[in-house]
């Protein structure tokens, strides 16, 4: 099969597509001929070495996969060769084939095709634990969301909307408001233009927003924590801007607020059974219309850096999806 490598940790050029061999199928295992694959920050990290979690070299990017089942190892019950899943692998979903406990498998709804499944669980999976486990959203609710148009920012826009809260959407270009607005934002900030802080308590008749999702980091997430309400929790999501924020400590103190740090990785591990949970909700959200994800383009396997890059460009809405020949 071919496979998209990183063989020396560097920037997205540094990666090459070879053949390797297809890995054997343990008992509990489960092969999947790969037709999507979600393209993620945290890729940009692991091939640069410098995400929380390093394979050895040589390794293939990719944390989540939509395709068909080819083989099962013979403990496995509830997939069988055919069955369309998603699955979500750490790495090495930037391949043709990848071998993975079947525990990591879920079967794909049948309202998803191969490119939208591809994209979903990383997105929607960070978003509606964020929201729902470590914020507790409430109906009624405000809740701003930073970086709005990015695939985790406009997957808690939407989840937002669904679980009633009323969606301040904050981006940096008129451009990407306009998609967050499409996919149900109530109301946008351009951060770029005006002042995070002002115009949220504008828009809150100077209470601030009960929630902040921020996957941004930088000078947004200070900003933000100057524009929360009494009681409000900031969730820290990521640093796609590059910059990890140094909280002063007073602002929490002086708003009773909360900062509330979201790893779904870890959540994956510790809690699956609520995992499991949260994925029966959102498919269930997907199927009923309520949930329409975003894909801004897709690459072929061979194009992956292009991909990263692309990623890493921050032009992109939503989600960015590479295929390979099975879609």
């Amino acid at each position: 099969m071919r496979a998209v490598l990183c063989k020396e940790h560097g920037p997205p050029e540094s990666l090459v597509v070879e053949a390797v061999a297809s890995a054997p199928v343990g008992e509990s295992d489960v092969r999947i001929g790969i037709h999507a694959c979600g393209v993620n920050f945290p890729d940009t990290l692991i091939i640069r070495g410098k995400y929380q979690i390093q394979p050895e070299l040589p390794f293939s990017p990719g944390s989540e996969v939509a395709g068909e089942v080819l083989e099962v190892g013979s403990g496995v019950q509830h997939l069988k060769v055919g069955d369309p899943v998603i699955s979500l692998t750490g790495w090495g979903g930037f391949a043709e084939e990848v071998v993975i406990g079947a525990d990591r498998v879920l079967p794909m709804p049948p309202s998803m095709d191969y490119v939208t499944g591809g994209g979903f669980p990383m997105v929607y999976g960070t978003s509606y634990h964020a929201l729902k486990q470590r914020a507790g959203l409430a109906a009624g609710e405000t809740l701003l969301v930073l970086g709005a148009s990015g695939g985790v920012g406009l997957a808690a826009v939407e989840l937002g909307k669904a679980m009633g809260a009323r969606v301040i959407a904050a981006a940096s270009s008129g451009e990407k408001l306009q998609v967050a607005k499409e996919h149900g934002a109530d109301a946008l900030v351009n951060y770029a233009e005006d002042s995070l802080k002002d115009t949220v308590k504008e828009l809150t008749d100077g209470k601030g927003a009960d929630v902040i999702y921020d996957p941004v980091g930088g000078e947004a997430c200070e900003q933000s924590l100057r524009c929360i309400n009494w009681n409000g929790r900031l969730l820290i999501v990521g640093f796609a801007s590059g910059a990890i924020p140094k909280i002063p400590a007073n602002l929490p103190l002086l708003k009773g607020s909360s900062v509330v740090g979201v790893f779904w990785g870890d959540f994956v591990r510790r809690q699956p059974q609520d995992n499991a949970r949260n994925f029966q909700e959102l498919f269930a959200l997907h199927a009923e219309g309520k949930l329409k994800p975003h894909v801004w383009k897709s690459y072929p396997l061979e194009q992956a850096g292009e991909a990263l890059n692309a990623l890493l460009s921050r032009k992109a809405t939503g989600k960015i999806v590479l295929t390979t020949d099975r879609s």
